[in-house]
């Protein structure tokens, strides 16, 4: 029948600690601010947990056994692990981490803030790595919160997950954006000319839901003709410079792309909410030090964006 062993406890392991290194009870007893005669019953108690005697006399006074050798490594490297519990977290070094940040966002971010987040967190963290992931419809982005396969997810909700933390970022303008060369690029668009355009749209980043766009329009009993959806907001500008299309976005991506592409951006004839634009966190990362810098890094960038 396996023997009862007393549990130990941390002041008693540190007893061990110093009674293994200091090899002496006299010792080790001023070291840790005790009497000789608590620190021999400690190490009676000791004795008998681990069924060793630990430490045993010669001719020059104590030494430790091979089992107390041993445990030697042990009581430190448990030591340790319980400071590392017990004790704050230490400051989190921007200048000096290695720390590989993940970023979950949809692709429409890619023209313009998520450049502006690598530049801030590359001159802040220069030894940092950050990892993009793409959210689209088939990515559980909420359980890779949870389980820290991201530490962030920004994106535009109408309303965000209720079970996650979230911060507003910025809102941004709903305009359409179509190619120059389309005959209403010089003129302007109505509501008729809206609902009977080819609309260009982006594929849903969350399952089954209504988009932004549409849903606003079901409400004021309008519905747009969707005539390509496409994943990858990248190729956006490019479709409308060869088709008849209509892409509806936020006016800063829209913008971004008139500076550089034969695009033009048009008021929009719906006067839909402002897109409103979001970070979210799980409750696992809410007090880590190095994410809540992530947070306050994302903030900036978004208030030197809407600024």
């Amino acid at each position: 029948m396996e023997r009862h062993r007393e549990p130990i406890e941390t002041s008693l392991l540190r007893v061990l600690h110093v009674l293994l290194t200091e090899q002496s009870v006299s010792r080790a007893a001023i070291k840790l601010g005790l009497s000789q005669p608590a620190v021999s019953n400690s190490l009676r108690r000791l004795r008998a947990i681990t069924g060793d005697p630990l430490l045993v006399r010669c001719k020059n006074g104590m030494v430790a056994t091979g089992r107390g050798r041993e445990l030697l490594v042990h009581t430190a490297e448990a030591l340790a692990a319980i400071d590392r519990i017990t004790q704050p977290p230490s400051a989190f070094s921007p200048e000096q981490t290695t720390r590989e940040f993940k970023i979950g966002a949809p692709d429409y971010l890619d023209a313009l803030f998520l450049p502006k987040i690598a530049e801030m967190l590359f001159k802040q963290a220069p030894a940092a790595r950050l990892i993009v992931h793409p959210i689209n419809a088939e990515f559980d982005y909420q359980g890779a919160l949870e389980s820290g396969a991201l530490d962030i997810v920004v994106g535009n909700w109408l309303a965000p997950p209720a079970q996650l933390h979230t911060s507003q970022l910025f809102e941004d303008e709903v305009v359409c954006m179509l190619g120059l060369h389309h005959p209403l690029a010089s003129k302007g668009i109505s509501l008729k000319h809206y609902l009977n355009m080819k609309h260009l749209a982006p594929t849903p980043y969350v399952s089954a839901r209504t988009s932004f766009i549409d849903g606003y329009l079901a409400e004021h009993g309008h519905k747009r003709n969707i005539q390509m959806t496409v994943p990858y907001f990248g190729l956006v500008p490019y479709i409308l410079m060869s088709t008849d299309m209509v892409f509806t976005t936020g006016r800063q991506f829209a913008q971004h792309y008139a500076r550089y592409l034969p695009v033009q951006v048009l008021e929009s004839p719906v006067k839909f909410p402002p897109m409103r634009f979001y970070q979210l966190w799980h409750e696992r990362a809410h007090q880590a030090p190095e994410i809540v810098w992530l947070r306050r890094r994302i903030t900036e960038v978004a208030a030197q964006l809407a600024g």
